[in-house]
């Protein structure tokens, strides 16, 4: 039983040797020749700039990315039913018109609740009526009775 494992071991044993000794092979002939320009951090030919200390990156960044992360998810699961189209028949077409119907609709709440917008949008001032409590008004009947 254990003899039939045998083989994956030894083939990941080879390949952890593999990565450590083309690690330790690279290491010992690469040049070492370090100047400031080759130190520097390269991200897209622009220079890169640190955040202040305390300062955070925005919410908005996280949430596009895990918004098109479902988003794009969800579409990929159009493509095995592409495949299997023919033998799925109407129940296939009703059930991925549904499931496309759900996608629009999420599509549609995030579009409506602001999740799609890069800007905040603009505050505005909340009326003063709003805000302050209603007085209750003294009834006339309650004054004239006494």
């Amino acid at each position: 039983m254990l003899s039939d494992y045998l083989p994956i071991l030894l083939l990941a044993i080879l390949a952890f040797l593999f990565a450590a000794l083309s690690l330790l092979v690279s290491s010992l002939l690469r040049p070492r020749r370090p100047t400031p320009a080759k130190l520097m951090p390269y991200e897209s030919g622009i220079v890169p700039e640190r955040l202040p200390k305390g300062e955070r990156f925005s919410v908005k960044f996280y949430v596009v990315a895990m918004l098109f992360i479902i988003f794009d998810i969800e579409t990929i699961f159009l493509f095995p039913w592409a495949v299997g189209f023919r033998r799925l028949g109407l129940f296939g077409l009703v059930q991925m018109a549904i499931f496309i119907a759900l996608v629009f609709v999420a599509y549609l709440y995030v579009w409506r609740s602001g999740g799609l917008d890069w800007e905040r949008p603009e505050r505005r001032p909340i009326p003063a009526a709003a805000v302050a409590p209603a007085v209750p008004q003294p009834r006339e009947e309650l004054h004239d009775a006494g």
